[in-house]
C-alpha cells in the first residue's frame, strides 16, 4: 500500500546515519523514529514557492534524503510508511487535528504512524517538525518523555460525542500558548484511530500546499528539533527553544537577505539560486 518495495531503503538508512538491527521490533521502532526526527527537517518551502508538494517516492528521495531539504508531515509519513512497510512492520497512518491550546474543532491537518508490536500500539510522530524523539505507547493515559521533552497522551472525548486521543505538551513562557488544563499544559492535537490511505493523504497534502485557507501555503515556516533545542523560523522570526532553561525563548528578527544563510546554517537547509530568488519576495 506504502510502495515499500519502490523505496531504496538503503539510501533512507544512511541518511537517518541508522546502522542497527532491521528486524520488526520496538527497539527498531524506537531507534528509527528518533533517528528520523532528528535527520529529516520540517518545511513547508515547496508550497510557499509552488503551491505543490509531490507525494511519489521519486520525488520524496530527491527531496528528502538526495537533497539537504526536509518536508511536512505528508512527506515524512509517506516516506516512513514505506520504510516500515519494507521492515514488516505491522502498522496504519492516522490524522489529527492540530489544536496548539485552541477548544475549536479544527480540520484533521497533520499525519502520524501507528504500529502495533505484541498487542501494543504505539504512536509515531514523526512528522510534527518539534516532535517527540520515541514514540509513544496509546494508553488510556501516558505520561511520556524522551529525556528532554515531555508529554501527556490522554484518551477523551476529542470533538462532541466522539471517543479519542489528546496529545499534551507544556505551554511555554512568554509565548501566549494556551493553559487547557490549568496546570501549565496545553493540548497540542487530537486524533482518532481511522485508517487512512495514501489518496487521503493526497487530498490533506493539496490543501496544505495551495488552498489559501491553509496556513501553510503562504508563510514561511520551518523547524529543526536536536536532543535539546529547537530552532524554529515563522516568516522572518527566528526563535531558539531550550527545555529547561528559565525565561523566554531566544527570538530575533532576521532581514530578508539573511533567512537564505539561517536556512543553510541553522537548519540545515540549502536552496537553489532559483528558488532564493522566488522566496525573498515572499518574507514581507
Amino acid at each position: 500500500m506504502w510502495n515499500g518495495d519502490a523505496l531504496d531503503l538503503d539510501a533512507y538508512l544512511a541518511h537517518l546515519g541508522y546502522e542497527g538491527d532491521h528486524s520488526p521490533s520496538l527497539a527498531t521502532l524506537r531507534a528509527l523514529h528518533r533517528a528520523h526526527v532528528l535527520s529529516v527537517r520540517w518545511e513547508n518551502l515547496e508550497a510557499v514557492l509552488r503551491k505543490n508538494r509531490p507525494l511519489d517516492l521519486a520525488s520524496l528521495r530527491s527531496k528528502l534524503i538526495d537533497n539537504p531539504r526536509g518536508g511536512t508531515c505528508y512527506e515524512h509519513v509517506t516516506l516512513y510508511a514505506a520504510a516500515l512497510e519494507r521492515l514488516g512492520f505491522r502498522f496504519f497512518v492516522i490524522q489529527g487535528r492540530v489544536q496548539m491550546g485552541e477548544t475549536k474543532v479544527r480540520a484533521e491537518s497533520h499525519a502520524m504512524v501507528v504500529v502495533e508490536l505484541e498487542g501494543r500500539r504505539w504512536l509515531s510522530d514523526i512528522g510534527f517538525g518539534a516532535g517527540p524523539l520515541e514514540p509513544i505507547e496509546l494508553t488510556e493515559a501516558t505520561d511520556a518523555t524522551d529525556g528532554v521533552w515531555a508529554y501527556r497522551l490522554r484518551r477523551e472525548d476529542v470533538t462532541p460525542g466522539v471517543d479519542g486521543w489528546a496529545l499534551y505538551q507544556p505551554t511555554r513562557e512568554g509565548a501566549g500558548q494556551v493553559d487547557n488544563t490549568g496546570d501549565g499544559w496545553m493540548i497540542r492535537y487530537t486524533f482518532t484511530l481511522n485508517p487512512q490511505y495514501p489518496a487521503d493523504l493526497r487530498v490533506s497534502n493539496h490543501f496544505g500546499a495551495s488552498s489559501p485557507h491553509s496556513p501553510f501555503s503562504d508563510r514561511v515556516f520551518v523547524q529543526r528539533v536536536h536532543a535539546d533545542r529547537l530552532h524554529l523560523l515563522d516568516n522572518r522570526l527566528l526563535t531558539t527553544v531550550r527545555p529547561g532553561e528559565p525565561g523566554p525563548p531566544e527570538t530575533r528578527e532576521l532581514e530578508p537577505n539573511e533567512v537564505p544563510k539561517v536556512l543553510a546554517d541553522v537548519f540545515g537547509i540549502e536552496l537553489s539560486a532559483e528558488d532564493v530568488e522566488l522566496l525573498l519576495p515572499k518574507l514581507v
